[in-house]
């Protein structure tokens, strides 16, 4: 029995050594967490991706650092650590040598890539949106949350920064735009039901249009209204099937078979959610209209819920974004369910379903009748 208990001891003490290097293990990963950003940021800026593609085959080093016009020995340890963590690959050239290919990962760093996602991390590793974290804390201190962290850094909230600031209005867009191709996809793929007997659509919050775009060329029977601030919607490109129109969401949103708002609602406090989903009611039709909601979803019964291959590592994004919206905004939050429903009952909606897509978001339903 001595035995016994003095091995079971070993075996509790070795565990939590085993514990304790692990901790210390991803410690030292938190310690140095930026470095992933940063330099996945500097091979965008680099355009590693963009050259590789072009070439399809395996460059060498000096191939490469030539045609870059970078440092070789620097464009290696750049290229070692994305390696490690599966961006870029080393392979054979057809000479012997040692050369780099792309791989999945590294194809959503190509700048115009059909999936890329370069443009969204170009916006969020940025000066202005990596300021508000250094406020956080102090924010969070405060019983009343007193300042949000952007405007504490800026001096204005986000939205009013994008309109003073063409440069960054235009990376926002161009991130929100990133996001709607990876989305629209999914909503193509997983869901396109939801568009069948809708003529108009008004997308509240449109950016750039780009959505609205995608959304035309899937489903040519819809006529669009890109709907958005008057400085975003006076620089919107022109679209085929698409109109942009300048307004105020918390005044009017324009008349539509269906509202479509995508990532527009996780900015807002529930009163302003409330607000914004009470105009769009008002904008469709009572018996048969609806308001289509692609936004996060969050919590244990929910996320249990298996919508695609990358469901486990989609939950943990949902989780981060919930700490992007207490960074980058005054009211802003990921909602679980139940908080959606709320939202939406206090709004006027009196059923809605929820549809899982293989994307950040899902997709949200909401019927006034």
């Amino acid at each position: 029995m001595e035995k016994q208990t003095n091995g079971k001891t070993r075996t509790n003490d070795e565990e939590k050594i085993q514990e304790s290097h692990e901790a210390q293990a991803n410690m030292w990963k938190f310690v140095f967490g930026f470095t992933e950003l940063a330099v996945i940021k500097c091979a965008i800026e680099l355009g590693i991706a963009d050259f590789l593609e072009k070439n399809q085959e395996p460059i060498s080093l000096n191939q490469l650092s030539i045609a870059l016009g970078c440092c070789s020995s620097s464009l290696y340890r750049i290229l070692r650590f994305l390696i490690n963590r599966e961006i870029f690959k080393e392979t054979s050239t057809k000479s012997g040598k040692s050369g780099y290919v792309q791989t999945p990962l590294s194809r959503l760093l190509i700048k115009e890539g059909e999936n890329s996602m370069a443009a969204f991390l170009l916006f969020e590793s940025s000066p202005v949106m990596l300021a508000p974290w250094h406020n956080l804390s102090a924010r969070i201190s405060s019983k009343y949350n007193s300042t949000p962290a952007f405007e504490a850094a800026h001096g204005k909230d986000v939205w009013k920064y994008a309109e003073a600031d063409p440069k960054h209005s235009n990376l926002l867009n161009n991130a929100m735009a990133c996001d709607a191709r990876v989305a629209v996809s999914a909503i193509i793929d997983g869901c396109p039901e939801i568009f069948e007997g809708v003529n108009t659509v008004v997308d509240v919050g449109g950016g750039d249009g780009t959505t609205l775009r995608l959304l035309v060329e899937a489903f040519p029977w819809i006529n669009g209204i890109n709907f958005d601030l008057p400085h975003v919607a006076s620089v919107a490109p022109h679209a085929i099937g698409v109109v942009h129109v300048g307004g105020d969401m918390f005044n009017y949103v324009p008349k539509a078979d269906a509202a479509f708002l995508m990532w527009v609602l996780h900015d807002w406090s529930d009163e302003e959610c409330i607000q914004i989903l009470t105009k769009c009611r008002e904008a469709i039709p009572q018996d048969n209209g609806k308001v289509i909601i692609l936004e996060a979803i969050i919590g244990g019964e929910e996320e249990s819920i298996i919508r695609g291959s990358n469901n486990e590592k989609l939950k943990d994004v949902g989780l981060m974004l919930d700490m992007v919206m207490m960074a980058h905004t005054t009211n802003g939050k990921e909602r679980t369910s139940k908080e959606w429903a709320y939202v939406l009952n206090e709004a006027g909606f009196n059923r809605h379903t929820i549809s899982h897509i293989n994307a950040v978001q899902s997709v949200i339903q909401a019927y006034p009748s």
